[in-house]
């Protein structure tokens, strides 16, 4: 095990004895700090980008939460799965986060996308050594380490910010101009990404309203590739609006249900979602 995975590793199992000192000093309540759930959505789109072609898409979660009000620490899972079988690209990320008054919270978040057609898929390799990836003697690994700072908004500020950056992994290569010729450096782009959300109630009904872009900008008329999200110019890459609403099944049960309408102003693309969860 190298020491990016030994980093990986002992990070949460720090995580975990946290939660387990929490445990101990909170009162026993029936609340068990783990869940599970499920998402069924019809098309799979990831800021304004679309990862699951075009086949519906199973997303479930499993987590473990724990802390306080004032301090709270949740450590996870989620993993999206086509249901079509000519669609290989699935996705598992592991992730770690912290919410300070349930207002602001940092989460550090492993994405990694595995591919059906394939039997080994390196999970554990976590090669960043670019003499050795330059040379072909060992591929740069597929995890892609994303940090994303987050204010969620208040009952009385029902407006909510998010920042994103990739920090390690498979992001876009950084690229230099050299004499007009467009060099690959051995570093990484860092990839960023800012949304803006404002959430209203409108008699029942939810209404999620949503603005991301991207503030990176290849080179792409002197050869540099397109961004990690597709992007061949900074801009907004995920506008659009969710409504969300509880349809009732019995007096003891209703399901979620909620439908996207998603555009990608920089890709000139439009995308409708529908899905429920459970």
């Amino acid at each position: 095990m190298n020491r990016n995975a030994k980093f990986f590793s002992v990070l949460f199992a720090v995580f975990l004895c946290v939660g387990s000192l929490f445990a101990q000093e909170e009162a026993i309540t029936e609340e068990s700090p783990w869940s599970v759930g499920a998402d069924f959505v019809s098309r799979y789109i990831w800021r304004g980008v679309n990862l699951g072609g075009s086949s519906p898409s199973v997303q479930h979660y499993l987590e473990y939460g724990f802390g306080t009000d004032d301090h709270s620490f949740a450590i996870g899972a989620w993993g999206a799965y086509s249901l079509s079988g000519s669609q290989t690209g699935q996705e598992a990320d592991l992730y770690i986060s912290y919410t300070l008054k349930e207002m602001f919270s940092l989460t550090f978040t492993d994405y990694f996308f595995p591919d059906e057609t394939v039997g080994r898929n390196k999970y554990f390799n976590y090669n960043m050594d670019w003499d050795k990836i330059n040379s072909g003697e060992e591929e740069q690994t597929g995890h892609v380490v994303e940090a994303a700072l987050s204010f969620n908004g208040t009952d009385k500020i029902p407006v909510s910010f998010m920042f994103a950056m990739n920090i390690w992994g498979a992001d876009s290569r950084k690229y230099t101009d050299n004499a007009g010729v467009m060099v690959p450096e051995d570093k990484i782009v860092m990839s960023k990404y800012m949304e803006l959300g404002y959430s209203t109630d409108i008699n029942g009904v939810v209404m999620d309203v949503f603005a991301g872009m991207t503030l990176d900008n290849p080179e792409i008329a002197k050869g540099e590739p397109e961004g990690f999200y597709g992007q061949r110019s900074a801009g907004f890459i995920n506008l659009g609006f969710t409504l969300s609403k509880e349809l009732k099944i019995t007096d003891n049960y209703s399901l979620p249900i909620f439908g996207s309408l998603i555009t990608n102003p920089e890709a000139e693309n439009i995308f409708m979602v529908f899905g429920v969860s459970f």
